[in-house]
């Protein structure tokens, strides 16, 4: 479903992702793990077309990343780390503005809608404003929206960060039940390393650009020879802080929208 074969992406002289390659099978839970300013959100920008890789090739769904977008964007689902709803919206009207978005059938928007709504449990609270929700119920009105025109791949950008550990649990649900009962495959990335133990069929993890280790969670442990995944992540990756800030990439690409404006 997922293909990425030596993936490369430099901002100027720093390269974020370097020579990565790996495959996501249809149906399948992955895991894309990493320290702040790994390559994470470099690669899903990257395969969700809003990045265009310096070399290498990807494909979704059989469709090329780079020349076949409009295809491509018709494959997946996304919800982003960063909250995308409009607050002044009502749940209902969140969802049609999407639906619109993407072309589908009129005839087809409110019975999509009150589905997903239902499946996610607002379908009573369709009425209601965004901006009255929990942390939670934003989350799972995202989930519903991607998934408005039945994509067969959705990705996950840290869907749970900020929610409580009940909140998580049945996020996680809704999205095992997806990829069971719809083989719809699941793109997430979590620094919850529990919740990609419990979730991720397989877990690849990055960084400084580079793919550390593809694998089952059991094979990442034994090969590190860890009672824990987080105990084999700190080995793989070290146990220094990261900068949390702007990463270079981004820095570079600051600097580059700086001298734009001159």
């Amino acid at each position: 479903m997922i293909e990425v074969n030596h993936l490369v992406k430099k901002f100027g002289s720093f390269t974020a992702v370097d020579d990565i390659s790996f495959k996501v099978e249809p149906g399948e839970l992955f895991a894309l793990l990493g320290p702040n300013g790994a390559g994470k959100s470099t690669t899903i920008k990257m395969l969700t077309t809003l990045l265009k890789p310096t070399a290498g090739s990807l494909k979704l769904n059989g469709y090329n990343v780079v020349k076949q977008q409009s295809a491509v964007r018709k494959s997946f689902g996304i919800v982003f780390q960063d909250p995308s709803l409009d607050l002044d919206l009502t749940a209902y009207e969140n969802m049609q503005l999407h639906a619109v978005m993407y072309h589908l059938k009129p005839k087809r928007i409110k019975t999509r809608i009150e589905e997903l709504l239902t499946l996610v449990e607002l379908w009573d609270r369709r009425n209601s404003l965004v901006k009255t929700f929990s942390g939670g119920m934003k989350r799972r009105l995202e989930i519903a929206r991607g998934l408005l025109h039945q994509p067969k791949i959705l990705f996950l950008d840290e869907p749970t960060l900020g929610l409580d550990a009940q909140t998580r649990n049945l996020l996680w649900e809704y999205v095992g039940n997806l990829a069971k009962t719809k083989d719809m495959t699941i793109f997430f990335t979590t620094h919850y390393l529990e919740e990609a133990e419990t979730n991720a069929d397989r877990i690849a993890i990055i960084d400084h650009g580079k793919l550390l280790i593809v694998a089952p969670a059991d094979e990442v442990k034994k090969s590190t020879k860890s009672q824990s995944l987080e105990e084999a992540y700190l080995k793989l990756t070290g146990k220094e802080i990261r900068d949390e800030s702007v990463s270079k990439g981004e820095a570079w690409r600051e600097r580059q929208r700086a001298r734009v404006m001159r």
